[in-house]
C-alpha cells in the first residue's frame, strides 16, 4: 500500500526533520503514546511542503528508505537531521504547525497576519522553544523580539528562532505578591521573588530590554491555554505567526484537546 510522505520539522521536546507516512494526528499520537522512546509529554512540530528541498539536508536519500512494514504498516519515522534544523528551513516552506498534548490529542494552527504591535505593549514572558530554550522577561513587543532574538550581531541570537508569548499579568501579579508573598507563581519554575527582581531590573535600567528568567523554556508545565495569541517563527524581519484559536473555539471544536490542555 502507499502512502503519502509527509515532512516533520519537531520544535519540541527535541529538534529534528523527519520523514513520516504517518498523517499529523497518527505522528503526534506516535511521538506521544505510541513509540517506544520513552516519552511522554506536549509535542510541537511543523509540517512542511513536502516539495521542500534544501543542499543542507540528505532529503531525497532519506525518503529512498520511507517505505511501508512488511506487513503494511506505514513508516513512522525517518531521522533526515537534527542539528541547526530550523535556520535552514525557509519560513514560506512552513504550511501548518500542530500542538499535541500528552496524550496525543492535536490542535491544528493557521498561519496568520501578526497582531498589530500596539497590542504587545508592556512587559512580557516569552518562551523560546527551538532551537533556544529560554524564559525571558522582555519590554519588546512580538516583532521587536524575533528580530532581537535572531539578530547576527547580538551574543545572545539565533540564525532563526520558535517562540511564543505568555499570558501572564505580570504587573498585576507583582502587586498581589507585595501583599501576599507566600503565593504561588503563574509559572512554576520561576519563584515569585526572582520574576519580582527581574521585573525591577528592567525598570531599574532603561538601556536594559531582556532579562533571563529561566533556562528551559518550562513548556512542559505550561498549559497551552496560556500562550497569548500564538507562535512565531522569526528570521531577521521575515517572521510567521500561527495564531492559537479561541479557547471557546477549542473547547466547541476539539474537546479533547482542550480538557487537556
Amino acid at each position: 500500500m502507499d502512502y503519502p510522505v509527509h515532512l516533520y520539522k519537531v520544535l519540541y521536546p527535541n529538534n529534528a526533520l523527519i520523514a513520516s507516512q504517518l498523517k499529523p494526528e497518527q505522528f503526534a499520537d506516535h511521538y506521544t503514546v505510541g513509540s517506544d522512546k520513552h516519552y511522554n509529554g506536549k509535542v510541537i512540530f511543523a509540517e512542511l511542503d513536502p516539495a521542500y528541498r534544501h543542499p543542507y539536508f540528505p532529503i531525497n536519500e532519506a525518503l529512498a528508505h520511507v517505505k511501508p512494514h512488511p506487513d503494511g504498516r506505514p513508516k513512522a519515522t525517518k531521522f533526515i537531521s537534527n542539528y541547526r534544523v530550523l535556520e535552514h528551513i525557509e519560513l514560506s516552506a512552513i504550511d501548518k504547525l500542530f500542538i499535541a498534548t500528552a496524550q496525543g490529542y492535536v490542535q491544528a494552527l493557521e498561519a496568520e497576519e501578526m497582531p498589530p504591535a500596539s497590542e504587545d505593549d508592556g512587559l512580557a514572558i516569552y518562551a523560546e522553544i527551538s532551537p533556544m530554550t529560554m524564559l525571558i522577561l522582555s519590554d519588546l513587543n512580538n516583532r521587536q523580539f524575533g528580530r532581537f532574538i535572531t539578530d547576527p550581531g547580538s551574543f545572545q541570537s539565533a540564525p532563526a528562532q520558535f517562540y511564543t508569548k505568555l499570558n501572564v499579568d505580570i504587573l498585576g501579579f507583582i502587586e498581589y505578591f507585595k501583599q501576599y508573598p507566600f503565593t504561588n507563581s503563574p509559572i512554576s519554575s520561576i519563584h515569585p521573588s526572582a520574576l519580582r527582581d527581574a521585573v525591577e531590573e528592567l525598570s531599574k535600567y532603561k538601556d536594559k530590554h531582556n532579562k533571563g528568567l529561566c533556562l528551559n523554556s518550562s513548556l512542559s508545565t505550561v498549559s497551552y491555554k496560556q500562550i497569548d495569541r500564538g507562535f512565531t517563527f522569526a528570521r531577521g524581519e521575515e517572521m510567521k505567526f500561527f495564531a492559537m484559536p479561541p479557547l471557546d473555539d477549542i473547547e466547541h471544536n476539539n474537546f479533547k484537546f482542550f480538557r487537556n490542555m
